[in-house]
């Protein structure tokens, strides 16, 4: 086996930010990944014809325009074209009314009506600080803010959260809900509040962008600075024992907590183990890939030029639908993601067939075939949807995880966001990174920031690895000619 300074097991966004970071410190790094590609979920495949990529996660990365990694690392600079839609996200409901989240705030506000000052209130102050609160809520949630302008934009965020939604009408209402069903069952509480406020307003900064071609564009990039540094890779290699990399100084796991536990309980000790095994899951994705012959025939014609369409109906049914799916028990119309990249990329277009994104917040290691469900919800909103599907592929909740480990019981997200596992994710240490094994380190979206493709977990568990072990900064991230 290959050897080196560090080896990284995973080689999701996380993983590959990690292994970009120790490289560049000037670190030999080798990178494990169990699947025969690298990405985790920013791989695509072609299920059903080979010109035309499904992404296998995520199709849609507000967090890699915004993330502070991703910014240095420069991803346009390196070929990677973030196509922004003019609406970032939209939310439809019944009788052909819907609300849209423009790039603009003014044409959002001035489509909510009487909501708009509401929504303004709510998202203008977040807007003007957005950088700040970026940093804030992409650290590792140990640092406060070091500028005044900082601490005014994480105050009025805080302020925002507590408050939550202030709205009168549906539109508006369900607009905000929709986003913070991106908590995955955490909706109407602090933390749903707090991931709406942050999601939302950066559709109307750095917007909602769909990286061109695929997700897979963003680790082939990644990859690509790794290898350029000196780093390799070991595809099809799934680690099932920590003393497999005895000879690696420094081992990162992007991995779930469950899967760490998996590989290094017999060294781990119980205390910690113990800690690990009570860290809490989210309810299951269930996905389904669409192969369709025309775009989506939504009743509101202005819901197909969003890149993002959230299904969950009113503010009230979206509450109902997740608060079940976290209590073990499947709604009978469940809360719905939907993105067709082609809305706003048209190379995933290839002769009229174009890929459909879709996935449903079903419980925690659900079984249900997805399909008809999905469907049935994209209809209700797109009559006539069902004629235009050429071929369809569904994965449940439970098949999600054998798909991918980290995804366990189909949680997308690799962990629960509640209050107590963002204040310890996955357990309370003050550097929730490292382990109480020397050397070895976590940096999954278990780990703070939490879920989301912005690099950041990967990128502070090396940073703190640099400086514990070589007293070193982080490196430039900076692409060089």
């Amino acid at each position: 086996m290959s050897q080196g300074h560090a080896a990284v097991v995973g080689t999701g966004p996380n993983g590959l930010a990690a292994a970009v970071t120790l490289a560049r410190a000037g670190l030999d790094v080798v990178l494990f990944e169990a699947a025969s590609e690298i990405g985790g979920g920013l791989r695509g495949e072609s299920p059903f014809d080979p010109r035309i990529v499904h992404d296998v996660c995520s199709a849609v990365h507000p967090m890699a325009a915004a993330s502070p990694f991703f910014r240095e690392f420069d991803l346009p600079g390196r070929g990677v074209e973030l196509v922004r839609p003019e609406v970032g996200y939209a939310h439809p409901l019944d009788g052909g009314r819907a609300a849209l989240a423009h790039r603009s705030l003014d044409a959002t506000c001035d489509a909510l009506g009487a909501d708009g000052p509401a929504w303004r209130r709510l998202f203008a102050p977040l807007t003007r600080h957005s950088d700040g609160l970026t940093r804030l809520f992409l650290s590792d949630l140990r640092h406060p803010p070091t500028s005044p302008a900082d601490v005014v934009g994480a105050l009025r965020f805080g302020l925002g959260a507590l408050r939550g939604e202030p709205f009168r009408g549906e539109e508006a209402s369900a607009l905000f809900t929709g986003v913070a069903g991106h908590a995955v069952g955490e909706v109407s509480g602090l933390v749903g509040n707090a991931v709406a406020l942050m999601l939302g307003h950066l559709a109307h900064t750095s917007g909602w962008p769909l990286p061109r071609g695929g997700s897979a564009a963003i680790a082939q990039a990644l990859a690509d600075d790794i290898t350029a540094h000196g780093g390799t890779f070991q595809v099809g290699h799934r680690v099932t024992d920590l003393g497999e990399l005895a000879g690696f100084p420094l081992v990162f796991f992007d991995t779930s907590p469950r899967e760490f536990l998996s590989v290094a309980r017999r060294q781990l000790p119980a205390r910690y183990a113990r800690a690990l095994s009570r860290f809490r899951y989210a309810p299951g994705a269930a996905k389904v890939d669409f192969l369709v012959s025309e775009p989506i025939p939504w009743a509101n014609p202005e819901v197909g030029r969003a890149g993002t369409v959230h299904l969950g109906g009113t503010r009230a049914e979206i509450l109902r639908s997740e608060r079940l799916a976290s209590r073990g028990h499947l709604s009978e119309s469940p809360f719905v993601l939907v993105v067709d990249p082609g809305v706003v990329d048209p190379s995933r277009v290839v002769d009229g067939k174009r890929p459909v994104w879709a996935y449903a917040h079903v419980p925690n290691g659900d079984d249900t075939p997805p399909i008809d469900l999905v469907r049935a919800r994209i209809e209700r909103f797109a009559p006539g949807f069902g004629d235009t599907v050429l071929e369809a592929r569904g994965i449940t909740a439970a098949q999600y995880e054998i798909h991918n480990p980290n995804y366990v019981g189909g949680d997308i997200g690799a962990g629960a966001m509640s209050l107590r596992q963002i204040a310890a994710r996955p357990t309370l240490r003050w550097d929730p990174y490292t382990t109480p094994l020397h050397g070895v380190y976590l940096c999954s979206a278990s780990t703070p920031p939490g879920p989301g493709v912005h690099g950041m977990a990967g990128y502070l568990a090396a940073a703190s690895a640099l400086r514990r072990h070589y007293d070193l900064r982080p490196p430039s991230l900076t692409a060089r000619p």
